[in-house]
């Protein structure tokens, strides 16, 4: 697939910035696996499932990972933590900005912390200790900020808006932004219906920003994000799958983790069972010819053109079929990116449950 075929023109007053309020009022487009699109509101997404789906979403919470600081000299630096170096947590990889005139062994005062540059890691990235050995995560809830995507401009009244209400686990440098849309009181209503939510962790990274520059985008490398996935998801995961139940993700750090635990295995790195529960890193690059295992629909967000989130969603959809939505989307005045709008995807037939193998995953 050539890049080109990843872009596309949108006006730019689309990009929401802002999140609708409440959360499940925002617009849904619906791609069926048969027939045509249709255009409704979230909180009647529940009218689409049904009873034995599982809804699998990523509790991953957002760091409050940007921070700035002073030099001795008393220039600014912008600090966007990206993830730990050590597992105390005192030490993290961040991005700097400026960065050309830092120097390493240079100290950081924040307010009465100091942190210092312990080494250069290469396109304005650094390894940033604590000078007390305090963990990083402990400054970041005290002083910092949400790192917000770089086409929102105003930072939110409320910070919770831009977190799942199911956010757990901190770790992401972005929110998983599909599962912004749900409500607590939706929830219920689709388990009421007889549907489940399995939990799995998936801590997004800065690079999930990152344009594709390559002419054809399989020659783009995917940066690697840390999973885990507990005992009790897994086996809900395995008996919505043996029964011939639908697997629902919502959003595409859902459907990663899914198809590295069932479709993709050779793609993860450090996997391991402790308890029952599967953590490790992944480096699957999902672009359109990939023949899903584990995800029969999917939930998920207006991604930006040119990216890896987009070629997922075209992979799983069909690439005609969601640059058709997109268009479609486009002319009834969609709220497009991380506070917009939403999409509700079946897998054509082609990705469907008949060629999906049944029971566990591969990693156990």
């Amino acid at each position: 697939m050539l890049l080109e075929e990843l872009d596309f023109d949108f006006p730019g007053e689309l990009i929401a910035q802002h999140p609708v309020v409440p959360r499940d009022a925002c617009r849904l487009l619906v791609l069926p696996r048969c027939g045509s699109m249709e255009h409704t509101r979230f909180r009647e997404v529940t009218r689409l499932l049904l009873p034995g789906d599982v809804l699998v979403i990523n509790d991953s919470r957002v760091l409050s990972a940007r921070l700035f600081a002073r030099k001795e000299t008393g220039g600014e630096v912008e600090l966007l933590f990206l993830h730990p170096l050590s597992q105390s947590g005192d030490v993290w990889e961040a991005l700097a900005r400026p960065s050309r005139r830092l120097r390493e062994g240079m100290e950081l005062v924040v307010d009465d912390r100091r942190l210092a540059l312990r080494g250069r890691r290469g396109e304005g990235r650094w390894a940033v200790a604590s000078s007390t050995g305090e963990p990083l995560a402990r400054l970041m809830e005290d002083k910092g900020r949400l790192p917000l995507p770089p086409y929102v401009h105003t930072y939110p009244s409320d910070p919770e808006s831009y977190q799942t209400v199911y956010a757990d686990a901190p770790g992401s440098a972005a929110a998983p932004t599909a599962g912004l849309h749900f409500t607590p009181g939706l929830m219920v209503a689709a388990e009421e219906l007889g549907c489940r939510f399995a939990r799995v962790t998936l801590h997004v990274g800065l690079d999930t920003f990152r344009p594709i520059t390559e002419a054809r985008i399989d020659d783009h490398r995917i940066h690697r994000e840390w999973f885990s996935v507990a005992r009790e998801s897994l086996a809900t995961i395995d008996m919505c799958r043996a029964s011939g139940g639908r697997v629902i993700a919502v959003g595409t750090t859902s459907v990663r983790v899914l198809e590295s635990l069932y479709g993709s295995p050779g793609h993860v790195e450090r996997a391991q069972s402790s308890n029952g529960t599967i953590c490790g890193t992944t480096g699957l690059y999902i672009t359109p010819g990939y023949c899903f295992k584990a995800v029969d629909a999917l939930i998920t967000n207006f991604h930006l053109p040119r990216t890896s989130l987009l070629a997922l969603v075209m992979a799983f959809g069909g690439v005609d079929r969601v640059r058709d939505a997109y268009a479609e989307a486009i002319r009834r005045r969609y709220r497009f990116f991380s506070f917009g709008d939403a999409m509700f995807l079946e897998a054509p037939s082609a990705n469907g449950v008949p060629e999906r193998r049944q029971g566990g995953n591969d990693l156990r």
